[in-house]
């Protein structure tokens, strides 16, 4: 039961699985930050299961999230990703990216603070608008100036998202090497001693 991967930094994450116990992590931060690609690489470290919150709500309405925008509004749409996030709190540990609006929710906030630790993923705007500006499936963006919409964003979002339990800046990296400041500044956030993971993370 307790064979892990043979990761070279394996001690250290025997020891944050051991402090997870069922409790999940939860990635939360702005569209385009790398939620799904960062708790991908995440979960695969750690030998956790992966998901995403708006896949979820797809499965579940058998819509699109720009279809549920449409047809029910972002108020509709919300209600229906607080209920699907807080069923899928119950069944960690794993690891859940969760979508750009849902810590906002305060109910959603303390049902991850009860069943999760809380990880925001911290971009800059350039960043986000160049990752945004590549895909048309972003329903908040449907605008005229879409980096004006994204700056107000950040502004109304980030003091909240600064609540998440652990925060780390998310860049033009390699996925490999932020998942890997994650995972370490989780176990930071448990007090976990680790090796330095430097070398574990260059090709």
């Amino acid at each position: 039961m307790n064979a892990l991967p043979a990761n070279p930094p394996g001690e250290s994450h025997a020891a944050l699985l051991g402090r997870l116990g069922d409790r999940s992590i939860v990635f939360v931060g702005l569209m385009g930050a790398g939620k799904t690609a960062i708790g991908r690489k995440v979960a695969a470290m750690l030998a956790l299961p992966f998901i995403d919150s708006d896949q979820e709500i797809e499965s579940v309405s058998r819509m699109t999230v720009p279809e549920l925008f449409e047809r029910y509004g972002e108020t509709e749409f919300r209600a229906l990703e607080q209920r699907v996030i807080l069923r899928v709190l119950e069944n960690g540990p794993q690891v859940l990216s969760t979508g750009g609006g849902a810590f906002m929710n305060a109910q959603t906030r303390e049902a991850i603070a009860s069943h999760g630790v809380s990880v925001w993923l911290n971009a800059e705007l350039d960043l986000l608008m160049d990752r945004v500006s590549k895909k048309q499936n972003r329903p908040l963006l449907k605008s005229a100036d879409p980096r004006a919409v994204l700056k107000q964003l950040m502004t109304d979002r980030y003091p909240v998202y600064a609540a998440a339990d652990v925060t780390v800046p998310t860049r033009d990296d390699r996925k490999e090497v932020i998942a890997a400041e994650v995972v370490d500044a989780i176990c930071a956030h448990f007090g976990i001693q680790q090796p330095t993971t430097l070398g574990e993370v260059r090709s």
